[in-house]
This record gives structure tokens, C-alpha cells and sequence, in this order.
């Protein structure tokens, strides 16, 4: 999937130190690790690290016993800790994967940063601003890799789609259009009522960032990808439309990012309807990527002969009288044009349901090549980047709706990484 090194130097940088060749220089060799948080997506991870040769989980922390006795059931060779201290100061332990959530990632990534440990947190990168700027001052201070589940950047038909992409397939990138819905109320079963937060803490502002830190983070972050670029301004509407059960965020959302020359994301993003899915789509002024299905489509394909218009034509008696030739036929409908696969052979298509993961999509290949990191001690310096500035925008997409106006990114939260 690397294919070389211009391919890496022009649209996946960071793929540079997860090469095969790489790998074969650590296989002997294994990641000691220690998985902080071990509810639904913890334990995914926990069966991912299981399938990684170079990594050993050798322990397992969490706060809330179900979750981890769940965990210890799937890798019983690993220690059950309570507290995640006990993990940070096991000089035997290499790399923490923090699966927590949200509103803990800032103090168990800065807490284990200080403790030399390599760090994989789940997205997004913190609850606030302010504590995504000190993760990432603590991050270029200190020798240790960290990386945040981005797994687009890991994800084949990503990669591939964003180097078409940027080799001109599609013409001048001239906007971006993502959404992801679900039908769902995004609660989780309460055995007490004193757990409800504890359990259900993405209802909650003082806990989550809602669809925009859940969902949106993935999203923004392919078109930033895309547009070599991070938008200047952000203006939206948040409701709770549907789901009115005592939850603090929204269900319902739909924000507009400008980009200083103009271009523009459209995203939105509900709960209470699932018809639509997820799409990641990426707009040229020659054609458009479907990134999500992996998949383009042409604005004129000459793939399609002008017969087969003619032929439909004739078949719903749209012309009074019949043209005998045509020229090749340009579709004018969403449900004319033709989808082209941006990969060879089968992909897995994530249609945006599932509350832990999708197959193969990229998620194991960046926890492999944290793994890979804890044994070279190679940083991710795209992927802190990236991390850093889709949780930014996620947050500052929340402070726009939430104040009912548009909000330019502020200075004092831009670093070197940034493009604008």
C-alpha cells in the first residue's frame, strides 16, 4: 500500500515508518502494552493488538469492573489494573492505549507523556482547546511517539482516493460534502442511576463534545487531507430535534467551514434517521470522490457510449423524432453517472452504523504501526497534526452553534503544522 517513496513524500508521510521493510526490522521484537479503558472500543482494540506480531498486551486498566473483567475474559494473560498510575509507573510497560472517554484524554495523555510512555488515544484529541494546546506543547517537548486513532489516514481506499486526488483526477478541488446518520438514541444500559454519566457520558457537554468530537473529527480531517488545507471559519445550527431524554447535546447538526480562498465543507450529521449513512465526498470541478465507498464518479465520462443514451431515450420516448448518432453522453443526474472503483479488488464499505469500529478500516493498520513505534520510538508527527486540527474545528463547530454565530479559528490555537 506504501508504493514508494514519492507516493509517501506527496500524500501519506507518515506511512513512511510503518514500511514493510520497517516491520521486518522489528518482527523478533514485541510492543509491551497496557490498554487504559477497556469498554466496546477498548476491547476491539484489545482483539486487534492480539492479532499484531510485535505487540503483547500485558495489561488492562480500567475504573468500572464489568468492562474490565469483560476484557480480561478476552486476553487473560493480561493484569487487571484499576488505576491507571499503577500502569504509568511500570517501568516494564512501553506504549498506553488510551480508549476512554473524551473528557479523559487530556490528563491520562499528559500524565503518561511525563512518564515517558508512548501514547495511541482514541479521537477526538480533548474536550477543550485549551487541553488540545497543552497536549500537543507536551507532545513537542517530549521524546515519545504519539499517535490518535485517525484510521483514515491507515485506511487503503483513502490514501489512494486522496493521491488521485491530488494527481488531478478530478480537476480543482472546489468543496467538500460529508454527513454520517444514524437512527439510534446513543444510550448504553444503566445497572444504577449513580453510573448514568459514567455510562452514558456522550450525552453530556461536561463529558463530550457530542457528534461533532464522535463523528465529525474523521471527517473534517479527510478534508483538510484533501485540501492540503484547515478552514478559517465556521458558522452552524444544533438542535436537539428528536431524541429529548435529559441528553445536554445535540441530535441533530449542520455546520458550513470556509476555507480563506473560499471553498467550503458542508457537514451535517443527525441521529433519528439512518437513510443517508456516511459519505465522504470530495467535489472537483472535473468530477467527484465518493472516499467512503471508494469509489469517483466523472462530470463527463467518456466511458459511456452516447448509444446507451440514445437507446434510453428511444426506450421512453423522450424525442419526437430520433437523432442516429450522438456524441459520447454526459450525465446530468446524480443517478446517471458511473461509479469507478478507486482500488483494485474488494473493499470493505463502512456505512456509518456501528457504534465501536468497521472492518478494515485502517484502525488496526495505525495500532499496528503505534506498536511499531514503541520499539523504534519513530514519532507521528502528521498524525498529532491532523488530530490536533479536526478536534479544533470539531470544538470550534460546538462554540458556533452553541453561540449562534460565525467563529473565525483563533490565533492563539494555531501551531506550525497548519495551513490556512
Amino acid at each position: 500500500m506504501a508504493g514508494g517513496a514519492a507516493f509517501l513524500a506527496s500524500t501519506a508521510p507518515w506511512l513512511s515508518s510503518c514500511t514493510p521493510e520497517k516491520l521486518a526490522e522489528v518482527k523478533k521484537e514485541k510492543a509491551r502494552v497496557a490498554l487504559i479503558g477497556s469498554g466496546s472500543r477498548g476491547q476491539y482494540h484489545i482483539h486487534n493488538l492480539m492479532n499484531i506480531p510485535h505487540a503483547e498486551l500485558v495489561a488492562i486498566c480500567d475504573n468500572y469492573q464489568v468492562n474490565l473483567d469483560a476484557a480480561l475474559t478476552i486476553c487473560p494473560t493480561a493484569k487487571g489494573v484499576k488505576d491507571y498510575r499503577e500502569v504509568l509507573s511500570d517501568p516494564t510497560i512501553d506504549g498506553v492505549i488510551i480508549a476512554t472517554p473524551l473528557y479523559n484524554h487530556a490528563s491520562i495523555t499528559l500524565d503518561a507523556i511525563s512518564a515517558g510512555k508512548h501514547v495511541f488515544c482514541e479521537k477526538s484529541m480533548a474536550r477543550t482547546m485549551d487541553e488540545c494546546l497543552a497536549v500537543y506543547n507536551s507532545y513537542v517537548n517530549h521524546n515519545v511517539a504519539l499517535y490518535y486513532c485517525m484510521q483514515r489516514m491507515y485506511d487503503e481506499k483513502y490514501i489512494k482516493g486522496i493521491k488521485q486526488i491530488k494527481d488531478g483526477l478530478i480537476g480543482d478541488v472546489v468543496g467538500m460534502r460529508c454527513h454520517w446518520f444514524r437512527n439510534a438514541d446513543w444510550r448504553r444500559p444503566v445497572p444504577s442511576p449513580e453510573l448514568e454519566r459514567q455510562i452514558n457520558w456522550r450525552l453530556y457537554k461536561e463529558y463530550s463534545g457530542g457528534l461533532m468530537t464522535e463523528l465529525a473529527t474523521h471527517q473534517l480531517e479527510v478534508c483538510n487531507w484533501a485540501a492540503g488545507k484547515i478552514p478559517t471559519q465556521v458558522v452552524g445550527m444544533g438542535d436537539i430535534v428528536y431524541w429529548k431524554d435529559g441528553r445536554e447535546v445535540y441530535d441533530s447538526v449542520s455546520l458550513t467551514y470556509r476555507y480563506a480562498d473560499g471553498r467550503k465543507i458542508n457537514y451535517e450529521s443527525l441521529i433519528s434517521n439512518k437513510y443517508n449513512g456516511m459519505e465522504d465526498q470530495i467535489l472537483g470541478h472535473n468530477g467527484t470522490v465518493d472516499l467512503t465507498r471508494g469509489v469517483y464518479y466523472l462530470e463527463e465520462d467518456n466511458m459511456i457510449p452516447g448509444m446507451r443514451q440514445l437507446l434510453d431515450q428511444i426506450k421512453t420516448k423522450a424525442f419526437a423524432s430520433i437523432p442516429t448518432a450522438g456524441p459520447s453522453w454526459k450525465p446530468e443526474l446524480k443517478s446517471d453517472y458511473v461509479p469507478h472503483p478507486l482500488v483494485s479488488g474488494g473493499i470493505s464499505v463502512n456505512a456509518g452504523q456501528s457504534m465501536i469500529s468497521a472492518d478494515h478500516d485502517g484502525s488496526d493498520e495505525i495500532l499496528s504501526a503505534f506498536c511499531q513505534s514503541c520499539i523504534t520510538g519513530e514519532k507521528a508527527d502528521d498524525v498529532v497534526g491532523e488530530a490536533y486540527s479536526s478536534t479544533m474545528l470539531c470544538l470550534l463547530g460546538n462554540k458556533a452553534m452553541e453561540e449562534g454565530r460565525m467563529v473565525e479559528f483563533p490565533e492563539e490555537y494555531k501551531i506550525p503544522y497548519m495551513k490556512f
